[in-house]
């Protein structure tokens, strides 16, 4: 590659790589903005608020919801019997991909284009086994 081109190849990623960080916020950033959603999450499931708890889902999660229980997601997400969480106790941020743990729930999030979104909620930790999730997506 000529001396010009690796130069602006080089450029180029770095580039990319300071919008990719930079739209990301700082870790702490992060942590809030997942934190605050989770929040949000369960203050709607508190308030019976179905259509705020299917806003938050994300895509793949909302249509997995909507499959299962053979009807729209409002309907669906007030036939389900996930807990009240309580306080949130931990909060961990890896990259695009988030677990916040409550007194009596976990949550997982997914960071998209349009914030975090909820891509598993109503989980229960298993000895020597992924999460048991009542809301996930496919």
């Amino acid at each position: 590659m000529p001396r010009r081109g690796r130069a602006a190849a080089v450029a180029a990623a770095a580039l990319a790589v300071l919008v990719t960080v930079g739209s990301c916020g700082t870790p702490s950033e992060r942590r809030d903005q997942v934190t605050a959603q989770a929040v949000r999450f369960e203050r709607a499931l508190d308030a019976g608020r179905d259509g705020d708890l299917c806003a938050a889902l994300a895509p793949s999660t909302l249509e997995e919801v909507e499959q299962s229980a053979k009807s729209g997601c409002a309907q669906a997400m007030g036939d389900e019997d996930l807990p009240h969480a309580g306080a949130v106790r931990n909060v961990d941020v890896y990259g695009d991909q988030a677990r916040v743990v409550m007194e009596h729930d976990t949550l997982f999030l997914a960071h998209f284009p349009g914030g975090w979104k909820v891509t598993a909620a109503g989980c229960r930790p298993r000895p020597q086994q992924p999460y048991q999730c009542e809301i996930k997506g496919g």
